[in-house]
């Protein structure tokens, strides 16, 4: 079975690793070169990744969406439990 060529990705300069409360997380803003919607996915240090279902418009809001659900739930909020 072949597969076409990979998906060309953007990455936001706004992606970045981040630790709170002793917790590492991983922070991955991304689009699809051909589309305009970014997502967001937040991975912690056991691998677990907690994604939106939403795209963003921008990168910036999708970050503003991390930021959010940080200071609303806490790092907990990412821990998979």
């Amino acid at each position: 079975m072949e597969f076409g060529p990979e998906p060309e990705l953007i990455e936001s300069p706004l992606s970045r690793s981040v630790k709170q409360d002793g917790v590492r997380l991983i922070i991955n803003i991304v689009r699809l070169a051909t589309e305009r919607g970014w997502s967001l996915e937040v991975v912690n240090e056991h691998g677990t990744s907690t994604v939106w279902d939403a795209s963003f418009d921008t990168d910036r809001e999708a970050d503003a969406a991390f930021r959010y659900a940080l200071s609303e739930e806490g790092v907990e909020a990412f821990l998979g439990k």
